[in-house]
């Protein structure tokens, strides 16, 4: 059988011949001819085992064919409905990630990570409110409410006095009541 020649008829003409790629399988009988026999067989045995193996060696460049004659029709037929590789590889990343979600080990490491968060959560708010405590305890201390009289008492003098009810500190220009000039510079 001419297996180089070989044509498998896939409703294409040509689509089952060989690529040269595929040629790695040695299909000689004769290189299996020269190796010594196996003692304890028979040459009856011997050439049993020959004719199985030569007979293997052609069904896997025949699968070989076709399997190369498969892909061309695949790349066809991807190539005639416009799909590219990159969209079977974002495809393929989907179904993965798709896979991994649904995997036992994701689930339980995205549970222990969910309750991780949550105990996280609740210790910083314990935190928080401890502080808040804490501050609050603080405030109505008696050094905090001495160190705020100072503070009040600093203030009144650096300010002065509340002359009428008014918010307002002393002008830098020592007048009170004169109006500044309409276009001041700033």
């Amino acid at each position: 059988m001419d297996s180089a020649g070989q044509d498998i008829n896939l409703n294409s003409p040509n689509k089952g011949l060989l690529s040269d790629s595929m040629t790695d399988v040695p299909v000689d009988t004769a290189v299996a001819a020269q190796t010594p026999a196996v003692e304890g067989l028979t040459e009856a045995e011997e050439e049993e085992l020959r004719a199985e193996l030569s007979k293997v060696e052609e069904e896997i460049v025949t699968l070989r064919q076709v399997l190369a004659a498969k892909e061309r029709h695949c790349g066809e037929l991807k190539r005639k409905l416009g799909l590219s590789t990159l969209e079977g590889l974002k495809h393929n990343l989907s179904r993965s990630w798709h896979d991994v979600q649904v995997s036992n080990a994701y689930k339980k490491t995205q549970e222990t990570l969910s309750q991780a968060g949550q105990r996280t959560s609740a210790a910083l708010s314990t935190v928080g409110s401890a502080i808040s405590r804490k501050l609050g305890d603080m405030r109505n201390s008696a050094t905090f409410k001495s160190f705020e009289d100072r503070v009040g008492t600093i203030k009144s003098k650096v300010v002065g006095g509340r002359e009428n009810g008014s918010d307002s500190l002393p002008s830098p220009t020592g007048s009170d009541n004169k109006p500044l000039p309409e276009h001041t510079p700033f």
